[in-house]
């Protein structure tokens, strides 16, 4: 492990730590003395995100990380929050078992985190992820957080159901399932 101070290339283990997030490991660079501390995970098996203009790329968490970091600038947020909200999102989407995923089923991930976390957060994801068009549509999703109500999953739907047969729900992702399942769990209780 590469010192983060002096960028030697050695160091020895002090301290180890099994967490829920991996293996915490506490170092101590042989050449400068200076402590730090590194988180060993298991790398989960590769899930492409594909964009909505079909591109398909690694699922990259320091990527949703730093997109979290932006909506939540300025706010007394903490960083172990986000990568516990980036830790969550991962875990749902490698759990839903498929080898690719729709950027939305992210980015709704994301702003669900962030409406439980931070509504300005939220609403500075949300301007951006959903890019408003006008002043009117920014209103109405204020309008919906403040009345403490989440967008239907058919005002939010990803994509136009592939039978007409009326079983739209049957047809969802099982991640966007959850979501919902969430929702109306948290609105009854």
């Amino acid at each position: 492990m590469r010192c983060p101070f002096c960028h030697f290339r050695d160091s020895k283990v002090t301290d180890s730590r099994a967490t829920d997030d991996g293996i915490r490991r506490r170092r101590e660079c042989i050449s400068c003395g200076e402590r730090f501390t590194t988180l060993e995970t298991i790398p989960l098996a590769t899930v492409q995100v594909v964009k909505k203009d079909g591109r398909r790329e690694d699922f990259n968490r320091d990527k949703l990380l730093q997109g979290l970091r932006k909506a939540c600038e300025k706010r007394s947020i903490a960083v172990a929050e986000l990568e516990a909200v980036v830790s969550e999102i991962e875990a749902k989407v490698a759990a839903d078992g498929r080898q690719e995923v729709p950027s939305q089923v992210v980015g709704e991930l994301a702003m669900d985190a962030l409406r439980r976390l931070d509504h300005i957060a939220y609403i500075r994801f949300a301007s951006v992820y959903r890019a408003f068009t006008d002043l009117a549509s920014l209103k109405e999703a204020l309008a919906a957080l403040e009345e403490g109500r989440v967008p239907s999953m058919e005002e939010r739907s990803l994509q136009l159901p592939l039978l007409g047969n009326g079983d739209e729900r049957a047809l969802r992702p099982r991640i966007l399932q959850d979501i919902e399942s969430r929702h109306f769990a948290e609105t009854a209780g």
